[in-house]
């Protein structure tokens, strides 16, 4: 019997096209990117606090008292700042948590945001989304909503264990849609050791809700997760998600695409997803957490040598121009990446999930998928 074949590469760019882009994005990353990084988007963590406790979280949110977190006047300060540092064009303001709605100011802070010329999106579990959130949150400005699905009902309320909240999400998700006027509802799903055999009925289930947009992300080794490791995917199950992706990519109204963590090798670059890889954390992205610490990627490990700076303390645009050297040199070039032939377009691979204590990929593709 013939093995059954994978589906035409919905890019169609051959193998040798796809090597000579990747070069060319690498040459613009060593050569002008590290050099002059162009910030183009930048993340809020509103709160750490979480009405949910999710297993896979990388930031370990839940429901508990925060230290020092940012005011609604300091945080409309800083988008001041923003607006006066940067050209809010070529910007996008990412809001995220823990929960951002369970911010009491959450509305205020955002439509002061909107009305400084922000654009800018949210990620959130829809829990708290009724038909009048919904309607508040186009009021302020909010351009594109990712809510988080996780499975089937029983799979998606053990893994985040939240009892009953799967259809509060799905009620969520539907107040966004009959609201309207929002350029993107997405929904963003983890895929893991015991829900990978979901895939086609979640697949059913959300092109059914009319959602156009679903984000089909791994596991990752990070935060609690690490503590779970019979949670994370086998090679075969890599394998068997990444393949469905490309197959469900775009046959259907339901667009599926893949997050951006990880180079998937030369085959499956640019068929996941409409880019091929590149780590932005430092170079197109940073962030804010919850108490003002500037940082690269939200998903990056919170270690103290990772904080570049404060809000409260420092300005923004002055980090960004003269700090973040971490993110911007070849310090990963070693152990197993010393001399892989991959390195000048995976450059290590996400940052999120390098192993600073062993100075080594968390999470490597090359030898499962490629």
């Amino acid at each position: 019997m013939t093995a059954p074949q994978p589906p035409e590469r919905p890019s169609g760019l051959s193998a040798e096209t796809k090597q000579q882009q990747m070069n060319i994005l690498a040459d613009y990353r060593e050569n002008t990117l590290r050099r002059r990084p162009d910030l183009r988007s930048l993340f809020i963590e509103m709160t750490v606090r979480c009405n949910e406790h999710c297993r896979h979280c990388g930031s370990s949110c839940g429901d508990f008292a925060e230290t020092d977190p940012l005011s609604g006047a300091e945080i409309v300060s800083f988008l001041e700042q923003i607006r006066r540092d940067f050209p809010l064009s070529r910007l996008r303001l990412c809001i995220t948590g823990g929960e951002p709605l369970l911010r009491p100011d959450f509305f205020g802070i955002m439509t002061q945001a909107s009305r400084l010329g922000f654009q800018w999106g949210m990620t959130t579990n829809g829990t708290l989304i009724t038909p009048a959130a919904a309607k508040k949150l186009h009021e302020a400005g909010m351009r594109t909503v990712s809510v988080s699905v996780d499975g089937l009902p029983d799979s998606h309320e053990w893994f985040r264990r939240s009892p009953g909240s799967y259809e509060k999400t799905l009620s969520g998700i539907r107040a966004l849609l009959e609201e309207g006027g929002f350029d993107h509802v997405q929904i963003t799903s983890v895929i893991h050791h015991g829900n990978i055999g979901e895939l086609d009925e979640m697949y059913r289930r959300f092109s059914r809700l009319g959602v156009r947009s679903w984000r089909v992300i791994n596991i990752e080794p990070i935060g609690r997760a690490k503590e779970q490791p019979e949670l994370l995917l086998t090679p075969q199950e890599y394998r068997r998600l990444f393949d469905f992706i490309r197959e469900k990519r775009f046959s259907g109204p339901m667009e599926v695409c893949y997050g951006c963590s990880h180079f998937l090798g030369t085959a499956l670059e640019h068929e996941l997803r409409p880019w091929y890889f590149l780590c932005n954390a430092g170079v197109y992205t940073a962030s804010i957490t919850y108490n003002g610490d500037i940082v690269s990627c939200l998903d990056v490990e919170r270690r103290p040598e990772l904080v570049q700076g404060n809000i409260r303390t420092d300005r923004f645009r002055d980090v960004w121009e003269n700090r973040f050297a971490l993110w911007r040199t070849d310090f990963r070039k070693t152990g197993p990446c010393r001399d892989c032939d991959c390195w000048r377009w995976c450059a290590g691979d996400s940052f999120h999930t390098w192993d600073l204590d062993n100075m080594r990929p968390g999470l490597c593709l090359k030898g499962i998928l490629f």
